[in-house]
C-alpha cells in the first residue's frame, strides 16, 4: 500500500474513532433464532440485576450501567460523568490506589469502561470462578470510592492531557465538539462527554463529592451478570456485596433542554494539523427505539456501509470526488444525529463533493430504494446480531441498556423484529424527514496551506 494510501485510511479511522468515543452502543441488535433467558430482580434498596447464563466458555462478564452521562450534567461544570469513569479506577475504603487494574489481569481478566451522552459503563470480564472479585470491586466503588484530593489531582491531569490528545491536538479534532454545539445549541446535548477543560480544573473536591453522591448510588444504576455461574449462587454474592447499600434519594438532575434546529449552520475550519480537507454535515435523528430509529439504521447501511454502498459506488469509485465517505447514525437517548463524513480527492472541490452527497440523499427521498439494497441492509443487522449473541459482554451490554432506556430486557429477543418490519416506503419516508432539508451543520475543515 503506498504512503498516499496508509494516509487516507489513518484519517478516516481517526474521524471513526472520534466519533465512536462519544456514541453509545445502541445499534446492536439480537437475533431471534436463540432466546436469550436471564432472570431479574430488585434489591430493597433499589438496584436492578439482572442474570444470563451462558455455559458456552468459563467466563462471566459484568456490567454496572448507571443512569448518568453528560446530558445530566450543570452546563458549568461540564465532564464530570467523563471524568468519573477515570476516578472509578483509582482508591476506595477498601481497595487501595493503583490496585484495580492489578487485582483483575492477575485473575486473568479484562475491565473497561465507557461513558456517553447519556450513561456511563463499567464492565469485567473475568474467568468464572472470578465473580466475587468483580461484585466485591462495583460495591466497593458504589458506595465507598474515595472522592479526595490526591486521586482527583492525578485523573484531572490525566483527563486533561485525554482531551489535548483526542481534541486539542489531533486533526479534525475539534469537529465533534462543534458539531453538537450547533446541531444541539443550547440543549443538553451540545457539549461532548469529554467536557470542557477549564471546568473540569475550576472544579473543587467538594463539587466532585457532590456529583458522586447525587448519581452512584443504588437505585440509579443496572448490574447484569453474563456467562458461566449458578444463578443462586449468584444471588447469595449479590445480595453479599450490595444488599448492605441503603437506597437513596432518586438523582437531582439537570433539567433536560432540546430546542428545535431551524437553520443551516456553515463554518470553514482551518486545521492546521489536517493534512486533507475533511467535510462534515450533520442533521438530527430520531432517538433510540422510536421506529424511525430502525429505518434510519436501515437507510445508513444502504447510503455509506460497505464498498458496494450507494455513497461509495458514486462518488469514490464512478466520479472520483471521495476518497472515502461514511456516515454515522449517533444514537442518543432523548434525540439523535446523522453525521456524514467525506474526504475529498486531492484536487477535488470539496463544494462537488457536499453537492455530490445531496444528490445521493434526495435520489433515495424522490425514487426510493430497491428490494435488493433494503434486504442487503437488514442481513448486515442480522448479521451483527448474530455475531453479537456469541458474546457475554456484548450481551450483558445490551440487557443492561435496554432494562435503563425501556423498561423491558426481553427486547434483547425482540428489537430484531422492528428492523425485519422496516418497508421501502419506510425508508423513502425518513430520508425526507430528517435529510430532506437544510436544518444541519456542515463544517468544512482545511489544511492550513489552503488558507
Amino acid at each position: 500500500m503506498s504512503k498516499s494510501n496508509n494516509k487516507l485510511t489513518l484519517i478516516v479511522k481517526f474521524v471513526t474513532f472520534l466519533i465512536l468515543i462519544s456514541m453509545t452502543s445502541n445499534t446492536e441488535v439480537y437475533s431471534q433464532s436463540k432466546t436469550i433467558k436471564f432472570e431479574e430482580e430488585i434489591l430493597e434498596n433499589g438496584l436492578t440485576v439482572i442474570y444470563n447464563v451462558d455455559k458456552s466458555a468459563p467466563i462471566i462478564s459484568t456490567v454496572l450501567h448507571y443512569k448518568v452521562g453528560s446530558k445530566d450534567e450543570n452546563p458549568n461544570r461540564t465532564g464530570f460523568a467523563h471524568f468519573f469513569e477515570h476516578l472509578m479506577f483509582e482508591a476506595t475504603d477498601h481497595i487501595p490506589r493503583a490496585t484495580i487494574d492489578r487485582y483483575v489481569n492477575e485473575a486473568g481478566g479484562t475491565l473497561n469502561a465507557h461513558t456517553s451522552f447519556d450513561e456511563t459503563v463499567y464492565k469485567f470480564t473475568l474467568p468464572s470462578n472470578e465473580l466475587k472479585l468483580a461484585l466485591w470491586i462495583e460495591s466497593s466503588r458504589l458506595r465507598s470510592l474515595q472522592v479526595a484530593a490526591e486521586g482527583v489531582e492525578t485523573q484531572r491531569g490525566v483527563v486533561k492531557e485525554e482531551r489535548k490528545v483526542r481534541y486539542e491536538n489531533a486533526p479534525y479534532g475539534s469537529m465533534l465538539e462543534k458539531m453538537m454545539s450547533n446541531l444541539f445549541k443550547n440543549g443538553s446535548y451540545s457539549w461532548t462527554p469529554i467536557g470542557s477543560a477549564e471546568h473540569i480544573e475550576k472544579a473543587t473536591v467538594k463539587e466532585f463529592k457532590e456529583f458522586y453522591d447525587n448519581f452512584y448510588v443504588p437505585n440509579n444504576g443496572v448490574l447484569v451478570i453474563s456467562g458461566d455461574f449458578n444463578v443462586g449462587d449468584a444471588k447469595k454474592y449479590v445480595n453479599e456485596y450490595f444488599g448492605f447499600h441503603t437506597k437513596a434519594v432518586d438523582p437531582i438532575r439537570a433539567p433536560f433542554k432540546l430546542d428545535p434546529i431551524t437553520t443551516e449552520y456553515r463554518e470553514d475550519v482551518i486545521d492546521d494539523k489536517a493534512q486533507l480537507p475533511g467535510l462534515f454535515i450533520g442533521y438530527r435523528g430520531a432517538k433510540i427505539g422510536e421506529d424511525d430509529y430502525y429505518s434510519l439504521n436501515l437507510l445508513t447501511n444502504i447510503l455509506a456501509v460497505g464498498e458496494s454502498s450507494r455513497m461509495y459506488k458514486k462518488l469514490v469509485d464512478e466520479e472520483k470526488l471521495a476518497v472515502q465517505t461514511a456516515l454515522y447514525p449517533l444514537s442518543l437517548q432523548n434525540s439523535g444525529a446523522i453525521l456524514l463524513v467525506g474526504i475529498p480527492t486531492p484536487g477535488k472541490d470539496i463544494k462537488d463533493l457536499e453537492e455530490a452527497i445531496y444528490e445521493e440523499i434526495n435520489d433515495v427521498i424522490k425514487n426510493g430504494v430497491t428490494n435488493e439494497e433494503l434486504e442487503k441492509s437488514k442481513n448486515i443487522q442480522e448479521v451483527e446480531a448474530i455475531t453479537s449473541n456469541k458474546n457475554t459482554l456484548n450481551k450483558a451490554m445490551a440487557l443492561a441498556r435496554y432494562k435503563t432506556y425501556f423498561g423491558d430486557a426481553n427486547l434483547i429477543n425482540t428489537e430484531l423484529d422492528k428492523y425485519l418490519a422496516v418497508t421501502k416506503e419506510d425508508i423513502k419516508r425518513v430520508a425526507k424527514k430528517y435529510l430532506g432539508n437544510n436544518k444541519r451543520v456542515v463544517l468544512n475543515y482545511l489544511p492550513k496551506s489552503s488558507k
